[in-house]
């Protein structure tokens, strides 16, 4: 395959953390690497910089004419298919790829086989868990792809892994048509990235592209059909399997909880009669509803390759998941802060609030087009009092209105740095010993902070500040 690239003009989409790699990997296959970019923007110039000093040219400003001679387009996921430069591309018949499109077809014949992780919500965690279970087994391996290292620097570099824990977002599977995964797993589905898939339906087909070609399991949700569905229409090797994964008690073929352990049914001989225990929902960091679905999932995927009951324990001890997910910061007074700055949408709260019996609810945010009835419907009995911040703070207060209206609220209506600080302490006014102060935003950040990240990192500043 590298030859092929030899003399080709490719045009790489977008510089960021996917495109500077793919041109850089492109230029040393011998290939007239041409970078266009939207943005003119500071850092912008410097990758271009970069990438101009090895011989590949840059054009910045313009990310929406194609290039002359263009034979190829490799694409940044995030650039939207309705973009005029793929428009272009389309009529002059000129393949797209995405960088984890291109990092499949460079794999060598001995490459490492990849277990890949796909859904709403749940994938970095997954992943992760995957990857520990996979270390505890003793493999080589590595978790890569959309949780920020680089698919093309795992397979054109020098380390040699047995396999890879990949995963993959809906924008990164819509520009990999021939990608086939040893097996794979679709968490979940809720709607998102509308504006950019166009519907629902288009989001799941992408979602869906993970299980084409798997060769020994597609890992699915019970609780949620849509990934069921999603595995019946795929077209996949002989002989692979449909492995589902449940907080209930497993049927044949499907790995869940018995009694406060993480049970297999699916990998062990006469799965109609045996169970194998895999691990103790304790063993679990931590163990939130959701959050044993995501070990199920990763259990299940290691298991598909082989790995051992003992690796599949060893490795969920093992692992601790990163910040800003469902991540104990502090108890004060009695009342436990929780900080899930990292769940951004409405699927994601909703596991959220489920974790918890008594819950001030701190949210807001940018909504992204969501609405919140139903979430606030079913999360109503556990809601001791809620704070609101951000830009769209008045949509889930209506839907609190209309389907919690005995819960206490607190609107505030400010979006400077000392406005987290504030919420905290309207929280802990509402809170009572035993409850939970939750930062669960069910919104984006980035009215108010940069990312996520800065504003988790203020709501534990805050709780530290109560407790001082």
């Amino acid at each position: 395959m590298p030859s092929e690239f030899t003399g080709k003009h490719v045009t790489v989409a977008g510089l960021g953390v996917s495109g500077v790699p793919a041109a850089k990997v492109l230029h040393g296959l011998g290939a007239h690497v041409t970078v266009v970019n939207d943005g003119d923007d500071e850092r912008s110039r410097t990758q271009a910089a970069e990438l101009e000093a090895l011989g590949v040219t840059v054009r910045l400003g313009d990310g929406d004419t194609l290039p002359e001679g263009t034979e190829l387009i490799v694409t940044a996921p995030g650039w939207k298919p309705t973009k005029p430069l793929f428009t272009a591309a389309g009529q002059a018949g000129v393949p797209v790829w995405g960088d984890v499109e291109l990092a499949w077809r460079l794999r060598g014949p001995d490459a490492a086989p990849w277990l890949a992780v796909t859904g709403t919500n749940g994938k970095t965690t997954t992943v992760q868990m995957l990857a520990s279970i996979l270390k505890a087994a003793g493999l080589r391996t590595a978790a890569v792809g959309n949780i920020g290292v680089s698919l093309l620097d795992a397979v054109t570099g020098d380390t040699e892994y047995d396999v890879l824990a990949v995963e993959l977002s809906s924008y990164q599977l819509h520009w990999a048509p021939s990608l086939r995964a040893h097996s794979a797993a679709v968490l979940n589905l809720a709607p998102d990235h509308l504006d950019w898939h166009g519907s629902m339906e288009a989001y799941a087909a992408d979602k869906g592209r993970i299980y084409e070609g798997n060769r020994v399991a597609c890992v699915y949700n019970v609780a949620d059909k849509a990934t069921e569905d999603l595995v019946r229409a795929a077209d996949v090797e002989e002989g692979c399997r449909a492995v589902g994964f449940t907080l209930g008690t497993p049927g044949p073929s499907q790995l869940g909880v018995v009694e406060g352990l993480l049970v297999d049914r699916a990998f062990v001989e006469d799965r109609q009669k045996n169970a194998q225990e895999l691990a103790e929902v304790s063993d679990v960091n931590p163990p939130a509803p959701h959050n044993i679905a995501n070990a199920l999932a990763a259990a299940g995927l290691a298991r598909a390759f082989g790995v051992s009951a003992a690796a599949v324990r060893d490795g969920l001890r093992a692992f601790t998941p990163d910040a800003h997910r469902i991540a104990h910061v502090a108890d004060v007074d009695g009342v436990a802060y929780v900080d899930d700055s990292k769940a951004t949408n409405t699927h994601a709260t909703e596991a959220s609030l489920a974790a918890y019996e008594s819950i001030v609810w701190i949210a807001g945010g940018l909504a992204k087009g969501a609405t919140f009835d139903e979430l606030v419907a079913g999360a109503a009995k556990r809601l001791r009092g809620a704070v609101l911040i951000g830009a769209d703070r008045a949509l889930i207060r209506e839907a609190l209105a209309r389907h919690a209206p005995e819960v206490p609220v607190v609107d505030l209506d400010r979006t400077d740095t000392g406005a987290m600080l504030q919420a905290v302490q309207e929280a802990r006014r509402l809170a009572r010993p035993g409850d939970t102060v939750l930062l669960a935003p069910a919104c984006a950040s980035m009215d108010m902070f940069t990312n996520y990240n800065q504003r988790g990192d203020a709501f534990a500043q805050a709780v530290r500040e109560l407790g001082a």
